[in-house]
Parts: structure tokens; sequence; C-alpha cells
């Protein structure tokens, strides 16, 4: 079992920044890939940001590219979503999610199916 706990939500005004940070227990961290998932009112979960085990390999989601940052603290058992430039329509609940190896074989990593563990979500609230 890996648990794994967010932080760092919140009400931010468009153009502003927050940091999510996902803290992981249990299994050893350094060995699952690591994502990032939304999930907005009405909407499906969609993928966010990736990163590898040893955080060498990092994707992003089209709709985050060059706002939002990936990286991951195998040390400490962290992995942290640097979010700028904030729009409104990043307004979600954002959840951080855990795949081990084999679950690799089953899905790619956009896709919620490649992770066998998920937090219980930060709410991220961008206003006008």
């Amino acid at each position: 079992q890996v648990q794994l706990v967010e932080s760092g939500g919140g009400l931010v005004q468009a153009g502003g920044s927050l940091r999510l940070s996902c803290a992981a227990s249990g299994r050893t961290f350094s060995n699952y890939r690591m994502g990032w998932f939304r999930q907005a009112p009405g909407k499906e979960r969609e993928f966010v940001a990736f990163i590898s085990r040893s955080g060498g390999t990092t994707d992003y989601a089209d709709s985050v590219k060059g706002r939002f940052t990936i990286s991951r603290d195998n040390a400490k058992n962290t992995v942290v979503l640097q979010m700028d430039a904030l729009k409104p329509e990043d307004t979600a609940v954002f959840y951080c999610a855990a795949g081990s190896p084999s679950r690799a074989i089953l899905a790619q990593y956009g896709s919620p199916g490649a992770y066998d563990y998920w937090g219980q979500g930060t709410q991220v609230t961008v206003s006008l």
C-alpha cells in the first residue's frame, strides 16, 4: 500500500501561482511513477503531469505546458506540482497518483489506469 496526501490547494487570482505537494508513505516511493490529474465539476478526470521514477522524464498535458512543473524528491517521498500563470479553467480538484511497474504494462502514463494509488485530492480555485 502507498498512502498519498496532497496539500497546497486554495483560492488564487488568475495569473497567480500555487504549489501543490504530495507526500507519500508506505512502500518504496522511488519504485513508483507519479502523476497529477485533475477533475472539474461535471467533467472526467484528466491527466495533468507525469514524472518517471528517477525524475528524469516528465510530460505534461498540452493545456498546462509551459505553466506547470512537476518534480520529485525521492529522499523526502514527495512530488510537487508548481503551477504558474493560473487560469480560471484550471479550477478543479487535483489528485496525485502513484503507479507501480506492473501498472505501466497495462496503461500509458496519461491514463488513470496506469496508477494504483490515489490521494484524496486538493481543491484549486482560480478566480478572474
